[in-house]
């Protein structure tokens, strides 16, 4: 069973934020475990060893974040990314893996995962990554931000920043304002309570920002935001 609509309009307003751990080596997601259910606002609902187990725990299991290795038997964690994201566009996926090469960080995140991080994360970090994309938040390592940076500034500052207002300026002001608090990091419910709008026109509003950028995700308007130099 998919993820319903209530359920995923839900999840910012839940105790705890509900976590399926994927991994195909059973001591990683012990110690993942562990690590995260010291945390009271952190209840890990499901494991699975590869892609193919992922997506049927996920289905299960309805869960607000996916914490998704890369290598894996069988499916890996792009491709079980994909499947899931395809499914259930609300669920939010975070890569956690030992490899952080350009093409799979540009690759997770174009797929609309919600964040990167590397295993050598400290623990209290990963809570709080985890912890941030239960918010809503992108999460990304710093090497990892490092990269993505690296990735985006390729062509020259000028023209970057030419074409990101442009982007924007296809936008409403209100479409625009929204733009600019996904470029801060803000979840959909503090877009809401800063805006004095719903969590619904919220979601709205990314809708049609997607549309009209184009943008292919969260991750993509925010980067837009920051070439603009519109935070």
């Amino acid at each position: 069973m998919t993820a319903t609509a209530e359920q995923a309009g839900t999840r910012s307003e839940r105790q705890t934020v509900r976590v399926v751990l994927v991994d195909d080596e059973t001591l990683v997601r012990v110690g993942l475990r562990l690590i995260l259910g010291a945390d009271p606002a952190i209840d890990v609902v499901g494991e699975a060893g590869d892609g193919l187990e992922a997506i049927d725990v996920v289905r299960r299991t309805a869960p607000d974040v996916v914490l998704m290795d890369i290598r894996m038997p069988r499916l890996d964690g792009l491709g079980a990314t994909e499947r899931l994201l395809t499914e259930q566009p609300d669920s939010r996926v975070v890569i956690l893996t030992t490899f952080d090469t350009d093409e799979m960080v540009l690759g997770a995140l174009r797929l609309g995962a919600a964040g990167f991080l590397l295993k050598d994360t400290p623990p209290a970090e990963i809570v709080r990554h985890v912890l941030d994309a239960g918010a809503g938040r992108t999460t990304l390592s710093p090497s990892v931000t490092d990269r993505l940076i690296a990735s985006v500034t390729q062509r020259p500052r000028d023209e970057r920043r030419t074409a990101a207002r442009a982007r924007l300026d296809a936008l409403t002001e209100r479409e625009r304002d929204v733009a600019r608090a996904i470029g801060r990091g803000l979840s959909n419910a503090e877009i809401a309570s800063e805006l004095f709008i719903t969590v619904a026109t919220v979601k709205t509003h990314i809708s049609r920002i997607l549309e009209k950028m184009p943008a292919d995700n969260r991750t993509h308007i925010a980067i837009c935001v920051h070439e603009a130099g519109d935070v």
